[in-house]
């Protein structure tokens, strides 16, 4: 099942989306984490590389009426270079919840 996510204003398909509380001890409290999958094709990359590249993010998920700021903690690539025509990656991305 496909979990639409927006990371600032770029609308991912997540796939193996889960979500958890992480305990932060620094401020005794919970922060979400989230954590999915998605496919990024070539003609996509350069995009999907700038945005990523900010680290720092707005996180919308209408499905579950989610709305935070949130950081890489996490992310991985099956291809490291998409700048070859009709190639898609596997990303997987992991996002902490910030203030």
């Amino acid at each position: 099942m496909k979990t639409i996510i927006w990371i600032n204003d770029t609308k991912l398909e997540a796939l193996h989306f889960k979500a958890e509380l992480m305990e932060d001890s620094n401020v005794h409290s919970n922060k979400r984490k989230i954590s999915f999958d998605f496919k990024v094709p070539s003609e996509d990359y350069h995009d999907i590389a700038i945005l990523l590249y900010q680290l720092n993010f707005r996180i919308r998920i209408p499905a579950q009426e989610l709305d935070f700021n949130a950081s890489i903690i996490d992310y991985s690539t099956s291809i490291t270079d998409l700048y070859k025509p009709n190639q898609v990656a596997d990303y997987h991305l992991e996002l902490l919840e910030q203030d």
